[in-house]
């Protein structure tokens, strides 16, 4: 049970009250009226979305716009335009003058999702902003100043970044001046009831359908599974078994076979023993498939296991191909080729 200043620091539209929630919503509380710059931190589906935007709705700043950036999906070229504008005449198509994110958040709040995707060239211009709240659209000679402030997500550690030579050092210094790092599900299991609760409310409204009622057994494996898609892949099942309940009541056998214990750990989840299994079945099946008589079972084989690791990773990064390339360890130009050579173009976005 919460004690009453418990209640205090919950945050509208977010659920949960286990203790490393309530931790996150007296920091959030507490960093809302500054304008400090913030760094998100924590796994994919963690909302760090909804905290930024609390961050917002909590400071002298909520009459101002909150502008969300995602600098994973855009290219280099792209995103600069897309964050500082243009000029008319900076390139063949700008017959007029864009403005940018940061100038249309001018007296509110941009929130930069993905910030480690920021190729290390553009990198420089967000530090001046930063520093000196000032900038230049592209192929224009005109500063512009802005009263902005920065709050930027990553699922990823800038500290590893750094070392691998792809993050800014100084930039991660201005970034990170308030981290604030959000749990995974696996670490909050208090309040997966409570969020089982609220989904369950939220799609029976929006498929205007009778709101199911949670079976024991349902809610225990709910409990006891280690969400590596967190809130969000929590969301998914919750709305597919209760769009498939007829009963009135979501049960175990509405969930995921991988849920219940009934199907392998994901790829991405395995140990490293047991990537070596998968790996050497892969290489098994391919051996068999091709046959004794094959006189090129190299390049059939490593070709299918090439393959097959994309596909996953692209599968887990759900397209994105700088995060997919990032945790392949690859050029974000070799993985495009790889993807057309594979014919994966379809599970890229």
């Amino acid at each position: 049970m919460n004690r009453p200043e418990d209640e205090n620091l919950l945050i509208s539209g977010l659920i949960g009250s286990s203790p490393a929630m309530l931790e996150v919503y007296r920091l959030t509380r507490k960093v809302a009226p500054s304008a400090a710059t913030v760094l998100l931190t924590g796994e994919t589906g963690t909302g760090k979305e909804l905290i930024a935007r609390a961050l917002h709705e909590l400071s002298p700043r909520a009459s101002g716009p909150f502008i969300r950036v995602n600098c994973g999906a855009l290219s280099e070229s792209l995103l600069e335009s897309e964050l500082f504008g243009y000029a008319k005449g900076a390139f063949t198509s700008a017959i007029e003058n864009r403005t940018g994110r940061f100038e249309a958040a001018h007296g509110g709040t941009i929130f930069l999702d993905e910030i480690n995707s920021v190729s290390y060239q553009l990198q420089v211009k967000l530090l001046r902003v930063l520093q000196e709240h000032e900038f230049e659209r592209v192929g224009d000679t005109r500063t512009i100043r802005v009263d902005v402030r920065v709050i930027a997500a990553t699922n990823v550690d800038l500290q590893d970044e750094i070392t691998a030579g792809r993050f800014r050092e100084d930039l991660f210094y201005r970034l990170n001046v308030i981290p604030l790092y959000l749990p995974a599900l696996r670490e909050r299991g208090d309040d997966i009831a409570a969020l089982v609760n609220f989904f369950v409310w939220r799609y029976a409204q929006a498929n205007r359908i009778p709101a199911a009622s949670v079976h024991a057994e349902a809610l225990r494996f709910l409990q006891e599974y280690d969400w590596p898609g967190n809130v969000r892949e929590l969301q998914n099942y919750v709305e597919r078994a209760l769009v498939l309940s007829s009963t009135g009541e979501i049960t175990a056998d509405l969930l995921p076979p991988h849920v219940r214990g009934l199907a392998p750990v994901r790829i991405g989840r395995r140990s490293s023993d047991d990537l070596t299994v998968v790996c050497a079945d892969l290489v098994s099946r391919k051996l068999a498939e091709i046959g004794d008589d094959s006189t090129d079972a190299w390049n059939h084989v490593i070709n299918f296991v090439e393959r097959e690791l994309i596909l996953q990773v692209l599968r887990q990064t759900q397209g994105v191909q700088t995060r997919t390339a990032l945790r392949l360890g690859i050029n974000r130009n070799t993985l495009h080729k790889k993807i057309e050579d594979h014919g994966l173009g379809s599970e890229s976005r």
